[in-house]
């Protein structure tokens, strides 16, 4: 089998891909790539018949990259960590996935039960667990004063946290406030592309329009962030890794 190795973290994909040249199987290692879209192009290319597929990517998701793979014919073993929504999402589709870090005996598994499994019937389970994971990762629900908002968070600009309070602002320019911290958010916001260039902000990275080496991100509507001399490094090597892919 001709298999992909779609994981951003390089350390990940060097200990997936010495596993695997360790084992007695027919799996041949063609490619490996860190995003949705150098995966694609990769694919497109080389016509894997197997895909080892992180969930988040730097750029989006797996499911973004099956999505756009829809017409090439190759099965799936998705890489995860330990996290309640991914792993929710994968348990519900009947999917195989591998924690990280992988161990040896769990991949000895779940390449004979992809193996053995038709590919229709494969993605029927992945479209389940597809469905599972954006009903919980693309909204938020917001307890406000008087309702519950849900907001997409692919619209979301930024957040702006207040002396414990949390506004978010979204892109067709309505704003909500929450009497939470940043910090209650952070970790599902993390999942979906955003940054935390400064510790009374997040920033959605697909709506900044440009940064300024003074310290301040511009946004595509004009709104100024400022970035924290302590996060600057941090958030220019994730604002340049978002950009160059």
């Amino acid at each position: 089998m001709k298999a992909l190795l779609v994981e951003d973290k390089v350390y990940i994909r060097k200990g997936l891909l010495h596993l695997l040249q360790s084992m007695e199987t027919d799996v041949e290692v063609i490619g490996e790539c860190g995003s949705v879209k150098e995966a694609v192009v990769v694919a497109n290319a080389c016509r894997p018949n197997l895909v080892f597929l992180d969930i988040n990517l730097i750029d989006g998701t797996g499911f973004d990259f099956l999505d756009q793979t829809g017409h090439l014919d190759f099965k799936v073993i998705f890489i995860t960590a330990y996290e309640e929504y991914a792993l929710r999402a994968l348990k519900i589709g009947a999917v195989d996935y591998l924690l990280k870090p992988v161990d040896v005996e769990e991949l000895q598994l779940a390449l004979e039960k992809v193996k053995n499994l038709p590919s229709g019937e494969q993605r029927k389970r992945i479209k389940t667990a597809k469905q599972v994971w954006y009903k919980n990762d693309s909204t938020l629900v917001l307890s406000l004063s008087d309702s519950f908002q849900v907001i997409d968070l692919q619209e979301l600009l930024f957040c702006e946290s207040d002396k414990g309070y949390t506004s978010f602002h979204l892109a067709n320019g309505k704003k909500y406030i929450v009497s939470k911290p940043l910090k209650e958010y952070e970790e599902q916001l993390q999942k979906v592309n955003f940054t935390r260039p400064h510790q009374s902000f997040m920033v959605n990275l697909k709506f900044i329009d440009k940064y300024d080496k003074s310290g301040i991100i511009f946004l595509n509507n004009g709104k100024k962030i400022p970035v924290s001399s302590r996060k600057k490094e941090a958030f220019i090597a994730t604002f340049l890794k978002y950009n160059s892919l």
